[in-house]
């Protein structure tokens, strides 16, 4: 019961982070534009992508936590 409980934790988080990055993408830059410049990461754009790794890796060893324990 605990772990179904923090994996739904983890995915709503996992979704937040999602949905953050994805904000300045717009539909112009899926179809080959926005690109005409270089922008590197920021730091709190890098920070989101390393916590989004992380809780993507979380949510899968608890899904298989899950399926084990069933």
């Amino acid at each position: 019961m605990i772990l179904n409980i923090i994996e739904v934790i983890i995915a709503a988080l996992l979704i937040g982070a999602i949905l953050i990055q994805s904000q300045g993408a717009g539909l112009g830059s899926s179809f080959g534009g926005g690109g005409e410049f270089y922008r590197s990461k920021r730091s709190v754009e890098k920070l989101l992508v390393y916590a989004t790794i992380f809780l993507a890796s979380v949510f899968a060893i608890f899904s298989i936590l899950l399926l084990v324990t069933r």
